[in-house]
Parts: structure tokens; C-alpha cells; sequence
């Protein structure tokens, strides 16, 4: 199977190329820095393809050819403060990367056109919420990334038009070393004075932190695994949440953390006041959450490598990286729309 892929330099995007490689499928990876992505020898094995998602371009003559898509692309949210034109950003580069993508599928003939689009999403889709468990029958909310998760996937939904059958993501935490949450995490409980603490959920701007807010967290090779299903499974389609089965509060996920990483935990943290001063507007996605629960993935019979956070966190910490697959000639962009 030939899987186009946006996104795929990024965290996920990595892995999931890893994980088709190892299992004999081709990743096709769309990136505007081609040149530099072929030099990188953990990109080695993929056909790199140049372009924008944010433009139409002959990178559309790629897609078609392959059996399926996966639309990871977006702009980073802790990348830069919040600003308007970031978050202008934040939300363009997701929702025209998508109508692209829906685009391009509609201009394919239907005899060649991919048959899967899996489209990633967030869990921001349902907003803040305390204590409710939220699968995806639940209602989205109305904040600034519900908002934007809800254009986000409106933005695929088309493509169920042309028979393409829509798998939507909502991804959770995702936990990989030195990466993504825990690559900022880290650093701070390994030399926070004192002890690892809470983060966010003071009750008001300036009172102490006490981590009662939930923590929908994923490991890395599960969020791959549901992104894996969603390709292959024909009964896969609409939204599915990409969170582990065992959501946790901010304080419990604060004490494992310093314990995998062997450090005293403190009970209370920094005012939400103090992360407001130091990242922004995008501090409420730290400080705020929501108990996400993965009804539909369970539904379609997938099994969680990394059900507890526990043991998520110490294989994210202790296990040595995978091998690099094992060589094989690609074609280059321009050739391989020939092998499609």
C-alpha cells in the first residue's frame, strides 16, 4: 500500500512511516523542505515529495496514485505565543491544508483516487470540561480549539462524497521522549527546585496549582497503532479518539512523571497566573483539559500496548530506539508517480 502523507517529518508522521516501512507499505511524504528531508538519513526509504499542502501544485499527481492519505499537517501550537496572526495560522494551516487535500481528492479519477483519508484532529474538539467522560458522541465545545477542531474536520467531511471513506483522529497527549508534551515537560521536573509539581488548574489565576484538571495522554506506538487501524480497517470511519483507555488527573500524571524520572514530587505547583506570563494565551491547553475516553477504537478491537500511564511513561523513558528499517531503493519524486 503507497500512503501519501502531510506531516510527515513531524512526531507522528516519523513514526507512522517507520511502522509502514517495517510492515512492506511505501510512506510518500509531501514537505516543502524535500531537499533537506532526502538528505536526512532517518528519512531514508521514503519517496519525498515537493510542495505545500497550503497550495495546489503537481504534488496532486502524487496523491492520486496512491491507496490511501493521511493528513497530519499543522501548525505548531507551542511553537510561538498566541498572537491573532497565529492563531490565524494555527487554524488556516489546518483547515485549507484539508480542503486542499479534499481538492485534490475531487480532481483524481475515481478509478485511481485513494480510498482512505485518515484526518488527524485533537481532543480540543469537545472543550474544557471537569469530570464528564467524553467519547465521540459527545458535543464539541465552544473555545478558540474547539472551534478550529471543528472546521478542521468539517473540512474532510466532502470527501465522503466521493467515496472515500474518512477516518477523523482526535488525538490526545502524545508521549515520546524528548518530544512534543514531555520533550518541554521534562527539562522542568528534572531541575525544578525543590521537586516535580503540578501544573495548571490553581482554581483562580494567582492560588497554587493543584493538577485536578484531566490528562487524556496516548503513547507514541498507539497513536501510530489507531492511525495504522484507521488505514485498514474497512469499518474505521468518522471520528475516533486517539487517547489511552486510563485518563488521568494533572497531579497523578506529575507524580508518575517524577517517579520514572526519579525525582521528589510536590504536592502544589506554580499560580496559572506564572504560565500565563510565560507562554501566553496557548497556556490554557496546559492549564485546562478533558477525560477522554477511546469508545470507538476499543469498538473496532484495537489493543492498547500502553493502557497505563505508568508503564507508558517508563517504556517512553527506558526502551532503546527502533531499528531503522532495512534499506531498500526508493524512486525518486518525479519518477515514483510512475510506480503509483
Amino acid at each position: 500500500m503507497h500512503v501519501f502523507i502531510t506531516g510527515g517529518s513531524g512526531l507522528i508522521g516519523r513514526h507512522l512511516a517507520d511502522r509502514l516501512l517495517e510492515r512492506g507499505d511505501q510512506p510518500v511524504i509531501l514537505s516543502r523542505r524535500a531537499d533537506e528531508i532526502r538528505r536526512d538519513p532517518k528519512m531514508r526509504n521514503r519517496a519525498i515529495v515537493p510542495g505545500d499542502p497550503l497550495t495546489p501544485g503537481r504534488w496532486e499527481s502524487d496523491l492520486e496514485r496512491c491507496d490511501a492519505v493521511v493528513n497530519l499537517a499543522g501548525q505548531n501550537l507551542f511553537s510561538r505565543r498566541w498572537t491573532a496572526g497565529i492563531k490565524r495560522q494555527i487554524r488556516d494551516s489546518r483547515v485549507y491544508t484539508t480542503e486542499n487535500i479534499v481538492a485534490a481528492l475531487s480532481r483524481a479519477p475515481a478509478a485511481t483516487r485513494p480510498k482512505v483519508l485518515v484526518q488527524a484532529s485533537a481532543i480540543g474538539y469537545y472543550g474544557v470540561h471537569d469530570d464528564a467522560e467524553l467519547t465521540e458522541e459527545s458535543p464539541s465545545g465552544s473555545d478558540f480549539m474547539a472551534v478550529v477542531c471543528r472546521e478542521w474536520e468539517e473540512a474532510a467531511r466532502p470527501a465522503e462524497a466521493l467515496g472515500v471513506r474518512v477516518a477523523r483522529i482526535r488525538i490526545g497527549i502524545v508521549l515520546a521522549r524528548g518530544e512534543g508534551a514531555l520533550g518541554a515537560m521534562t527539562p522542568i521536573f528534572r531541575w525544578l527546585p525543590g521537586g516535580a509539581a503540578p501544573v495548571g488548574n490553581g482554581g483562580t489565576l494567582f492560588s497554587l496549582a493543584r493538577g485536578q484538571q484531566w490528562m487524556s495522554w496516548i503513547h507514541l506506538d498507539d497513536i501510530v497503532g489507531i492511525i495504522l487501524l484507521a488505514l485498514d480497517n474497512a469499518g474505521a470511519n468518522g471520528p475516533i479518539n486517539g487517547t489511552a483507555p486510563n485518563p488521568v488527573r494533572n497531579a497523578e500524571f506529575s507524580r508518575a512523571l517524577a517517579k520514572v524520572l526519579r525525582r521528589p514530587f510536590v504536592p502544589l505547583g506554580p499560580p496559572d497566573a506564572v504560565l500565563r506570563v510565560v507562554l501566553g494565551e496557548v497556556a490554557q491547553v496546559v492549564t485546562q483539559g478533558q477525560k477522554v475516553l477511546p469508545a470507538r477504537a476499543q469498538a473496532l478491537g484495537y489493543t492498547f500496548r500502553h493502557p497505563d500511564l505508568e508503564g507508558a511513561l517508563r517504556a517512553t523513558f527506558t526502551a532503546p530506539p527502533p531499528p531503522p528499517p532495512s534499506p531498500r531503493p526508493v524512486p525518486a519524486a518525479s519518477a515514483a508517480r510512475h510506480h503509483y
